[in-house]
């Protein structure tokens, strides 16, 4: 799996820009099947960085009604990448 398959993209939320100031932590939506060290090694090689910690969660798609028809979204899962201390913190513009 290419690195760019594994993180799909930087989830950019309230509570992600005050884990990443406070608690040296990026926050990634990635593909369903990848493992945590596909992970680790995607963000050492796209950001240039080392990665202490990889915490994995999988949310569940929301059911979705348009008028009489209802359908789900599809199930998706978000990285928690912490970095090691004394790295250098990457802005998402970087890629």
């Amino acid at each position: 799996m290419n690195r760019f398959d594994v993180i799909r993209r930087p989830i950019i939320t309230e509570k992600g820009v005050e884990k990443k100031d406070n608690e040296r932590t990026l926050c990634f939506e990635v593909a369903v099947d990848a493992n945590k060290t596909q992970i680790r090694q995607a963000v050492q090689q796209l950001f240039k960085v080392k990665v202490e910690e990889v915490r994995t969660a999988t949310q569940e798609g929301k059911l979705r009604r348009r008028g009489r028809f209802t359908g789900y979204r599809p199930d998706w899962k978000k990285a928690y990448v912490r970095l090691k201390p004394g790295e250098k913190m990457p802005e998402y513009a970087e890629i």
